[in-house]
């Protein structure tokens, strides 16, 4: 019979944290050609694509924040002030976000947004849904879409 002792801690550690990442990093690579053919390329790491719309007095109107990972562009934030929205801003953000990263080789998007704010906008655009997470939290629904790029 084996008997293991672990003691359990659960204070924050970031020095602990990035050896679990690595080590996670590690393991997925072992088990996955995909991730293994991606290690030491520009694929691999997550690049940055920020768009900003800009009233004519060069105020923040809105803007688009996300990045691009292999081949994917993944929209984190978009923010349209109430008084530009209907002004199909929101829809240019999101159009020049996907060209910047069409440009750099994605073929997809992806987002999450909850029910309160834009499901139908990201349809619109002609993303699908792909997840859906009700209580998320509790009383909201969260939804994952995406899109081919292209």
């Amino acid at each position: 019979m084996v008997c293991r002792m672990f003691r359990i801690e659960t204070e924050v550690d970031k020095a602990r944290r990035d050896l679990l990442r690595s080590r996670l990093r590690d393991t997925n690579t072992a088990a996955s050609p995909v991730l293994a053919a991606l290690r030491g390329t520009l694929g691999e790491r997550e690049a940055p694509l920020h768009v900003w719309g800009l009233d004519a007095a060069g105020g923040l109107a809105g803007g688009l924040v996300g990045h691009t990972w292999t081949t994917w562009l993944h929209v984190t934030y978009l923010w349209v002030d109430t008084r530009h929205r209907g002004t199909g801003l929101g829809s240019r953000l999101l159009a020049e976000a996907e060209r910047l990263a069409a440009g750099r080789g994605c073929t997809a998007a992806r987002v999450e947004t909850w029910d309160f704010q834009a499901p139908g906008f990201y349809r619109r655009q002609g993303y699908e849904v792909v997840c859906v997470i009700p209580d998320y939290p509790p009383g909201i629904t969260e939804y994952t879409l995406t899109k081919r790029l292209g």
